[in-house]
C-alpha cells in the first residue's frame, strides 16, 4: 500500500493510547476513519482531533466493546455501508493484567483473553470479505515483545499476544495469494495507560502490588511515545511489512529470545524481580 490518501482506516482502542495517535495521524495522510472504544467519551474526542487535523475527513465513531462478537460484525457492516468498507483494519484495543498463574482468578483470565485475543479474532474475521474485495488491503494485528517472550506474572498476557501472533503469522500465510497484506506488531515499551487501566494484583516477586505501583513502574520504563509508535506501524503498513518491532526495547528483546532461546528465562526472571524491588 502506497498511500493512505482516501483509504478508509477501521480502528479499535481509538479512545486514547496508540489507537488515537493512529487515527489522528490515518487522517493527517488523507484517510477516512472508523473509530470504536468501550470509552464513548475518548473515543468521540479522538474524532474530533482526526476532524480538526484534516477537514472533510469522514470519520464514524461508535461505542464498541471488542469483546462482544455480534457487535463487532455489526460494527464491519456498518463501516461497509457508510465508508464502503474498510481498507486498513487496525486491531488495537487491548488490557492489562499482572497476576500468578496460581492466584489468578477465572474472571479475570477470560476478561484479558476475550479482549486482547478473541477480539483480534472477531474483528479480523469480520472485516476480511469486505478486505478482499479491496485492490490492496491491509490487516494489522498488536501483539506485543510479551508475544515473543514470557514474563512473570504475565501468564495471561503473553498467552494472549501469543496468541495473536501465530493467529496473524497463520493468517498472513493463508492469505499469501490475495490483496490482504497482514502485520503482526510487537510493541515494547509505549507511553499509554493501558497499565494504568489494567487489573494489578501482583509483582514479578509474587508479592501483592497495586495498579498505582505497577502504573508507576510501567511508566518509569516506556521509552517510547503512542506517536513514535503510530508512525512506526504507518511506516510498516506502506511498505507492507509483516512483522513490525517498536522501540529499542522491542529489538533487544527479541534479539534476545532469537540467540539465548533456553537462557532467557533467567535472564527475564532476574530483570522482572530487580524492578518490581525498585518500586517498594
Amino acid at each position: 500500500m502506497k498511500t493512505l490518501s482516501s483509504k478508509v482506516v477501521a480502528i479499535t482502542g481509538a479512545a486514547s493510547g496508540m489507537g488515537r495517535s493512529l487515527a489522528i495521524e490515518c487522517a493527517r495522510r488523507g484517510a477516512d476513519l472508523a473509530l470504536v472504544d468501550i470509552d464513548v467519551k475518548g473515543v468521540e474526542d479522538t474524532a474530533t482531533k482526526a476532524r480538526a487535523t484534516r477537514l472533510g475527513s469522514r470519520v464514524e465513531v461508535q461505542q464498541l466493546d471488542v469483546a462482544d462478537r455480534d457487535a463487532i460484525y455489526a460494527w464491519a457492516a456498518t463501516v461497509e455501508a457508510k465508508l464502503g468498507g474498510a481498507d486498513v483494519l487496525v486491531n488495537n484495543a487491548g488490557v492489562s493484567l499482572s497476576a500468578s498463574v496460581e492466584t489468578m482468578t477465572d474472571e479475570d483470565f477470560r476478561w484479558l483473553f476475550d479482549i486482547n485475543f478473541w477480539g483480534v479474532v472477531n474483528g479480523t474475521r469480520a472485516f476480511l470479505p469486505q478486505l478482499k474485495k479491496k485492490p490492496e488491503a491491509h490487516v494489522v494485528n498488536l501483539s506485543s515483545v510479551f508475544g515473543i517472550i514470557g514474563v512473570p506474572t504475565q501468564s495471561a498476557y503473553c498467552a494472549a499476544k501469543f496468541a495473536v501472533r501465530g493467529f496473524t503469522e497463520s493468517l498472513r500465510q493463508e492469505l499469501a495469494s490475495t490483496s490482504v497484506h497482514v502485520s503482526c506488531v510487537h510493541p515494547g515499551g509505549i507511553k499509554t495507560d493501558i497499565v494504568k487501566r489494567g487489573r494489578h494484583y501482583e509483582d514479578a516477586t509474587g508479592q501483592k502490588t497495586s495498579t498505582e505501583v505497577v502504573a508507576k513502574s510501567f511508566e518509569q520504563g516506556a521509552r517510547t511515545t503512542a506517536d513514535e509508535a503510530a508512525n512506526v506501524i504507518l511506516r510498516g503498513i506502506l511498505s507492507n511489512n509483516p512483522r513490525i518491532l517498536i522501540g529499542a526495547d522491542a529489538v533487544a528483546i527479541d534479539v534476545m529470545a532469537r540467540l539465548a532461546p533456553r537462557r532467557y528465562d533467567a535472564i527475564v526472571t532476574r530483570a522482572a524481580k530487580l524492578g518490581a524491588r525498585r518500586t517498594k
